[in-house]
C-alpha cells in the first residue's frame, strides 16, 4: 500500500527526516509513534500529498501523492489533529465532501454519527473539540477509502468515547485498507493497533506485529526490579519489566513499555529485530 524508501525532508534548515524507509501493507492497523517533534504528522502529510518529496521516496499504490491525481485523492483520508471547525452544518459538509470519494455511505455516516451521539444538524463551529473530532472520524469511516490516515484522533474524546473509536475503527479495516494511526494516547488504542511503528529522525527504530514483539520481548510485573532487563519503569505497586524473551512464553505486550525500552535500547532492540 504505502512505500517510503531513502524519505529525506527538511523544512527550511531544520531536517526532520534523514533516510527512512517504511513499507506499509494492506489489511492492518498500524500504531506511528514517536517523541513529539519527530515528525509523526510530517510523514502523514507525505504519505496523503500536502507535502512534497522526491518522486520515488514515498508512493502509495504506485502513485506519488504530491502529484494530487483523483485516482489518488479519491482513496485516501487524513484526519488531522487540530481542525478549523468551517461554518457549515455537519450533515451538508460530509453530503458535499461525499461526492469526492466514490465508496463514500451515507447512511453509514449517520450510523457513525448516532453512535458517536453527535447531532449531524449543527454546525461544525458550534460543536465542542471532541464533537468536532467525532464528526470528521464518522465521515473519514464513511468514505471506504483505502487509506484512512488518523492523526491523534483520540485527543479531544471522553472515555465511552474513547471506547468506541477503537470499535469503529476496528470494524473500518478490511482485507484491502490500510489504517494509519499516530498517537500519544496508547493506552486509548491498545488491543486495536497492530503492528507498532516507532519513529525516530534517523529512521525506523520499529515496525514489527505485536505477535512478534512478544516472541523476541518479554514483559513482566513484579514487586522489585529485574536487573537483567532492558528496562524497568516504576508503577503502584512494584515495576513494569521487559527483557528479553528467551523461552516460549508470551506475554501481552505493554506498548508504553515497549516504547520506552526502545528509546532507551536502540542498539540492542536494532539487534533483536534488524534494521529497517
Amino acid at each position: 500500500m504505502v512505500l517510503i524508501q531513502n524519505l529525506k525532508f527538511s523544512y527550511g534548515k531544520q531536517a526532520v527526516f534523514n533516510n527512512v524507509n517504511l513499507q506499509l501493507e494492506s489489511g492492518k492497523i498500524y500504531g506511528l509513534l514517536g517523541q513529539n517533534g519527530v515528525g509523526k504528522t510530517t510523514l502523514l502529510k507525505i504519505i496523503s500529498g500536502f507535502l512534497k518529496v522526491g518522486k520515488d521516496e514515498c508512493t502509495v499504490k504506485g502513485y506519488s501523492p504530491f502529484e494530487r491525481s483523483p485516482l489518488f485523492l479519491e482513496n485516501v483520508i487524513f484526519v488531522p489533529e487540530d481542525f478549523i471547525a468551517p461554518d457549515t452544518i455537519v450533515n451538508d459538509y460530509a453530503k458535499f465532501r461525499g461526492e469526492f470519494y466514490p465508496k463514500y455511505d451515507s447512511n453509514k455516516f449517520g450510523r457513525l454519527m448516532n453512535d458517536f451521539e453527535v447531532n449531524g444538524n449543527y454546525k461544525f463551529n458550534k460543536l465542542s473539540y471532541g464533537q468536532q473530532k467525532k464528526a470528521l472520524i464518522a465521515f473519514a469511516l464513511s468514505t471506504n477509502t483505502n487509506l484512512i490516515l488518523l492523526d491523534e484522533p483520540s485527543n479531544g474524546l471522553d472515555i465511552p468515547s474513547k471506547s468506541q473509536l477503537r470499535k469503529v475503527v476496528s470494524e473500518a479495516s478490511t482485507d484491502d485498507s490500510c489504517i494509519i494511526i499516530s498517537t500519544h494516547q496508547v493506552r486509548d488504542l491498545e488491543n486495536l493497533i497492530d503492528p507498532i511503528i516507532i519513529l525516530d529522525k534517523n529512521g525506523v527504530l520499529l515496525n514489527e506485529s505485536i505477535e512478534r514483539i512478544s516472541q523476541k520481548l518479554l514483559f513482566s510485573f513484579a514487586s522489585i526490579p529485574d536487573n537483567s532487563a532492558l528496562y524497568n519503569e516504576s508503577t503502584p505497586g512494584g515495576y513494569i519489566s521487559v527483557r528479553k524473551n528467551e523461552s516460549d512464553m508470551e506475554t501481552r505486550v505493554n506498548i508504553e513499555a515497549l516504547f520506552n525500552t526502545t528509546l532507551k535500547n536502540r542498539t540492542k532492540i536494532s539487534e533483536l529485530f534488524g534494521k529497517y
